[in-house]
């Protein structure tokens, strides 16, 4: 054999064995790509999954927050009010000055009211027009 010979030869085994490699290899390399994205793609879903989970967590710990404030000013609006009746029993006088005073700020408004007195002294309206 000559040189010439040996070279188409040896080119020729080398293209077989590319070849075969090629059509080991080719199908290898799809497996192994697909492996990649369904992982990344599980990956993602797991953080998408995480992020959902966080912000229920968030939403749930805001309305706990939000329902003990709501608790806090009740707690504040029932003392203030316990404090405003205790204060006004007893004081029958100081509840006639604010009825009275209530009468003249509405007659002011325009409104006219008529009341009758009564035995307790308390005044009671009868009747309320627009002037």
């Amino acid at each position: 054999m000559n040189n010439q010979n040996q070279g188409i030869i040896i080119i020729g085994l080398l293209g077989t064995i590319v070849l075969g490699g090629l059509a080991f290899g080719l199908p290898q390399y799809g497996v192994y790509t697909k492996t990649l994205n369904g992982k990344a793609q599980l990956q993602e879903a797991e953080f998408t999954r995480q992020v959902a989970v966080l912000e229920a967590k968030a939403k749930l710990d805001s309305a706990k927050e939000l329902a003990q404030a709501e608790v806090e000013r009740a707690k504040g609006v029932a003392q203030a009010n316990q404090i405003i009746g205790d204060s006004l029993k007893g004081n029958r006088e100081y509840l006639q000055y604010l009825y009275i005073t209530g009468l003249e700020e509405g007659s002011q408004k325009g409104n006219v009211t008529i009341y009758v007195p009564t035995e307790g002294g308390m005044p009671v309206p009868t009747l309320q027009m627009n002037k």
